[in-house]
């Protein structure tokens, strides 16, 4: 039996009492209130509602390794990254490899795979897929539907899987960036449930005036802390915490346990805010993890205090996995799978034709996944259009690495570099390569790295490679936390180095061929305006 003393944080009943618990098989079997106790604060475990474990580059067994060091106990995962590249395959990897360690991922569905019909995946669930993936008792709900205009217009197979969803009477996941009005109306009354894409308070307190869950994000990319938070007090049985998608170098830093310290420092009341991402989450999802009430497996986490809120240890199911910074739980050998279908490239592919005119080009901001179409007239050499480094106009290409095909070529302007190339099988949400560079010899030679390591990330400086293997769907590492971090700040460094004053040179670059977001991006079939939902010709005449 494991006995431990401390001042006991019962969010469920909304009260802080000295204490004793008692844990018996994993399960907390008492809690005495004591006169006296160690002056410890003990809590429930901390849960991600909504991430994307494959976003930090890790796979499950080492994301936990690291996640507990920060007093995370369970996670909310939509495995959407690693559906788009292997389909079920995938999902039942990341869900086997997450059951070989004491931690608590709760897997989804991933509801739209391909995310679009305009990019090539590597898979595609579909309803007969969905219907599979929820009759599994592991698969707890319906990831996020980012499809809103189907659910909207009422379209069949988007309706089918909404319908298969609550057929299995599992919760429903949303996505809709700015949706108000009567079309959220008509999103909110097909069943889905949260959303974690609120810009601004006024949104947030409408889909939450319609019933629905806000997950308040801050992840690598996205981070809406700053215009969401005070839904912490006004509305708090309506939010949860996520951080979405995490990069590996922000995962050692920390994990929810830094948004608690953001909320304790604007001074909102502790347990309001262990609220959010511990009753929440268990009450929404109907989650397994322990509340720290008697009977409850006994997750929990031990803090200095309130004030300073330092995880000293963690423990799943009364296991003590992590203490004073350290992972206990040992790291687990896997074999590496993947969907990597395609041989080297040839420069020749990468050329585009002058035909006159004006060249859409993409336009990079700072900071945001959103992008500008502008145009420009570009130069041109023996026929074919070049990169203007001078103007920071740059070549991109996305490459099909599920079969072999022509790679789809656009220019953009905000990189930065000033030679060579960057390139990454990171490319929401099918996972192309896609590669920014200052000539056609610079891209063939870092996307053809790529294609070597079968996906990664890859410097070309023009005289030296440099690359961070991503074996697993070619998106995750089979390496611990900190080398995947180091290893990937300093892919970051060099890209800066070449020139680019982006703040985070390849998360930037990923999202460019994410075409449900607007305006311009480039998908492996071709240049797509977002905003008409539609390919747009590379040029303006």
């Amino acid at each position: 039996m494991l006995k431990i003393s401390g001042n006991i944080v019962d969010v469920l009943n909304r009260r802080i009492f000295k204490g004793e618990i008692s844990v018996e098989n994993g399960i907390i079997s008492a809690i005495l209130p004591t006169e006296t106790c160690d002056p410890q604060y003990i809590l429930p475990g901390l849960i991600d509602a909504h991430i994307h474990i494959e976003s930090s580059m890790l796979v499950p067994t080492e994301f936990a390794r690291i996640a507990t060091v920060h007093g995370t106990t369970a996670t909310v995962s939509d495995p959407h990254e690693i559906a788009n590249v292997l389909g079920i395959p995938g999902i039942r990897f990341m869900i086997d490899n997450g059951d070989s360690v004491q931690f608590k991922f709760n897997f989804g569905a991933p509801s739209c795979v391909p995310a679009t019909q305009f990019e090539t995946s590597g898979a595609v669930l579909d309803s007969t897929s969905i219907s599979e993936l929820l009759s599994d008792p592991r698969i707890l709900y319906l990831s996020e539907m980012m499809n809103y205009p189907g659910v909207i217009y009422n379209v069949p197979f988007v309706m089918a899987k909404l319908k298969i969803a609550q057929d299995f009477n599992k919760p429903i996941d949303g996505h809709a960036p700015g949706l108000r009005g009567d079309d959220l109306k008509k999103y909110v009354s097909s069943g889905i449930s949260t959303d974690h894409e609120c810009f601004s308070l006024e949104e947030a307190k409408e889909k939450i005036s319609l019933g629905m869950k806000i997950l308040i994000r801050e992840g690598s990319a996205a981070k809406n802390f700053d215009a969401l938070h005070s839904l912490i007090h006004s509305d708090n049985s309506m939010v949860m915490l996520c951080s979405d998608d995490l990069h590996p170098n922000d995962l050692l830093k920390g994990h929810i346990n830094l948004i608690i310290k953001k909320a304790l420092s604007l001074d909102y009341d502790l347990i309001d805010i262990l609220t959010t991402c511990t009753v929440n989450p268990v009450k929404h999802y109907g989650l397994n993890s322990g509340l720290l009430q008697t009977g409850d497996d006994a997750d929990f986490v031990i803090i200095d205090s309130p004030e300073d809120f330092n995880i000293q240890k963690t423990y799943l199911k009364g296991e003590l996995v992590a203490e004073d910074g350290k992972s206990l739980i040992v790291s687990i050998p896997l074999t590496p799978i993947n969907n990597f279908n395609i041989s080297s490239l040839n420069v020749e592919s990468l050329k585009v034709p002058f035909v006159g005119g004006k060249t859409k080009v993409i336009g990079i901001i700072p900071g945001e996944i959103i992008t500008e179409s502008n145009e420009y007239q570009l130069n041109a050499d023996n026929g074919y259009l070049v990169p203007d480094a001078g103007r920071d106009i740059l070549k991109l290409a996305v490459v099909n690495r599920y079969s072999e095909a022509t790679p789809a070529v656009a220019f953009v302007k905000g990189f930065g570099i000033k030679k060579g190339a960057v390139a990454t099988s990171v490319a929401h949400d099918s996972h192309n390569i896609i590669c920014i560079g200052v000539d056609d010899h610079s891209m063939q030679t870092a996307i053809n790295e790529l294609t070597k390591n079968k996906g990664g990330m890859v410097v070309f400086d023009g005289l030296e490679l440099d690359s961070l293997p991503l074996p697993v769907a070619g998106l995750m590492s089979t390496n611990i936390c900190s080398d995947v971090a180091h290893k990937y700040e300093e892919l970051e460094k060099k890209a800066q180095l070449l020139g680019s004053q982006l703040y985070a040179p390849f998360m930037t670059l990923s999202f460019l061929s994410l075409i449900v977001i607007p305006k311009l991006k480039l998908s492996d079939k071709g240049l797509f305006d977002v905003e008409k939902f539609e390919f747009t010709s590379l040029n303006s005449i």
